[in-house]
């Protein structure tokens, strides 16, 4: 389905903001392939808002994450994207095409700012925390990076149960998308210069940062590393273990999108391990025959959630 039909079914008719949503669409298709399928068994009218949500995300996240500017650039554009925010926030509008697409899509769903806030600060440690003593100081990271994304787009996706019920698996959720990102890029957040895998859990295993930066630098992990990786996909599963029952919360329409990327991440842990947990040496990838195995009979079941 193309962009205006999508826009046309949620009711969004402003030229400008039209325009707002297709960049935002655009983002979501280029940078987000696992998620993006996932968004196309959604209904049309619930995808804009779904794509608003990533593109806000992405942006500022690619502002973390450009190697070509130093601490100093990376702080201003922060700022100035705070800015925008607070400002956008408060007078209810904005020039900018994503945060024009985020605002709208924030007042439509009636989704809290303070978990754009949340975001914003977590985002902001990314520029001078490079390691987590813990598992709790990780959780204080993942919360604004991943927890409050499940809780933002909750309110898209729509329940059967009081919102407020249904939250802690959405931030479930996130979290395990986010530990398995963590496991699946540890050799380049490494590159970057941060480790996201609690300090505490891997020296239970013998494993420190200057471990993995050998493992990463002669091209193989050795055990004492697959070990401490095998622990944290263990972990990792646990949370989406907690995440599993929200499923059945959402909206019929909705549930097999996210049923989708659910399976999807979860064989992104599958793929590590079938690498015996090597992965600083590559990057594990679903495949686009797995993309459709998994897609295909969850797009039938969402042509009857929508039928129904």
């Amino acid at each position: 389905m193309s962009a205006d039909r999508e826009l046309d079914a949620a009711g969004i008719t402003a030229p400008a903001l039209r325009e707002a949503y297709r960049r935002c669409r655009a983002l979501n298709a280029e940078h987000g392939r696992t998620y993006y399928l996932a968004t196309r068994l959604l209904r049309p009218e619930q995808r804009p808002a779904v794509h608003a949500l990533y593109g806000f995300a992405r942006w500022v996240d690619d502002i973390v994450d450009d190697v070509h500017s130093g601490l100093a650039a990376k702080e201003a554009a922060l700022g100035d994207v705070e800015h925008q925010l607070a400002v956008a926030l408060r007078e209810n509008n904005s020039s900018d095409p994503v945060m024009s697409a985020l605002l709208d899509t924030a007042q439509r769903y009636e989704i809290p700012h303070d978990h754009f806030r949340d975001f914003m600060a977590s985002m902001r440690m990314d520029l001078t925390v490079t390691d987590y003593p813990t598992y709790d100081d990780l959780m204080v990271y993942v919360h604004g990076s991943a927890a409050v994304i499940g809780l933002q787009v909750l309110p898209v996706l729509g329940t059967t149960v009081p919102r407020e019920e249904a939250e802690p698996a959405a931030a479930a959720l996130g979290i395990a998308f986010q530990l398995t990102n963590f496991i699946r890029d540890v050799g380049e957040d490494l590159d970057r210069g941060r480790v996201y895998l609690p300090a505490n859990e891997l020296a239970a295993f013998g494993v420190d940062r200057e471990r993995l930066r050998h493992a990463r630098a002669r091209g193989r992990a050795d055990e004492k590393v697959r070990a401490a990786l095998r622990d944290q996909v263990q972990r990792a599963r646990e949370v989406y273990t907690r995440a599993r029952p929200g499923i059945a919360m959402l909206a019929p329409r909705s549930r097999p999108c996210v049923l989708t990327a659910y399976r999807l991440y979860g064989r992104i842990l599958d793929l590590v391990e079938d690498a015996g947990c090597d992965v600083l040496s590559r990057r594990v990838v679903v495949s686009n025959g797995r993309r459709l195995a998994v897609a295909l009979p969850a797009l039938a079941r969402a042509m009857f959630a929508r039928a129904a």
